[in-house]
């Protein structure tokens, strides 16, 4: 019942009237975030997303080339938003990645996570987990950690609170970034970011 709880968290955000919508993230990225790059960064990229929305893979290259391209300029964080009326099984890939990261090991998992979106069954995850080197009997015991899935659900309460609808959603220092997912238009925006800090 817990769990089935938290799965509704992030669809909460369909409630949320459009016009009235906060521009600004309402959680400041801080220690306990999942993060590339110094939290004194010229520039922060905070995305809230999903482990089986297409988009959000088709972001991820877009994103590598971003902190490749500034590398210590920028602060990359990724917060959990699954939207599992649309994608049954983001909650439980969520926790698997959480699970992973107990262990060291978020980053290479989030990775995996996305280019293995059609494979996402307990079993699948639990493949994915043999495959990144991770302790087994650690991760499955991890992934029934009441924190683990709290971290989740608060990723995505934060997420409502902050206006997401929706996966990926871009913050860029602090302020999102409106409309439908554009690579173009994100790129644009780090680099005025990089240029002009706030």
């Amino acid at each position: 019942m817990q769990e089935q709880t938290s799965l509704q968290v992030a669809d909460l955000a369909a409630a949320v009237g459009l016009d009235d919508r906060p521009l600004h993230l309402t959680r400041p990225v801080d220690e306990e975030d999942h993060r590339l790059g110094p939290l004194d960064a010229s520039a922060q990229l905070v995305e809230y997303g999903d482990y089986q929305c297409p988009f959000c893979a088709e972001a991820l290259p877009g994103v590598k080339r971003i902190l490749s391209r500034y590398g210590d300029r920028i602060l990359f964080v990724f917060r959990h938003f699954p939207l599992v009326s649309q994608h049954p099984r983001a909650w439980r890939a969520a926790l698997a990645a959480e699970a992973a990261g107990v262990q060291g090991r978020f980053w290479p998992m989030h990775d995996h996570l996305l280019g293995h979106q059609h494979e996402l069954s307990e079993d699948e995850l639990r493949t994915h987990a043999r495959a990144l080197g991770l302790d087994l009997a650690a991760y499955d015991r991890d992934l029934h950690d009441p924190a683990l899935a709290l971290r989740v659900r608060e990723d995505a309460l934060s997420g409502i609170h902050s206006g997401v609808l929706g996966t990926p959603t871009f913050f860029v220092n602090g302020r999102r970034l409106e409309g439908g997912f554009k690579q173009d238009e994100l790129e644009s925006a780090m680099e005025l970011a990089v240029r002009v800090p706030d």
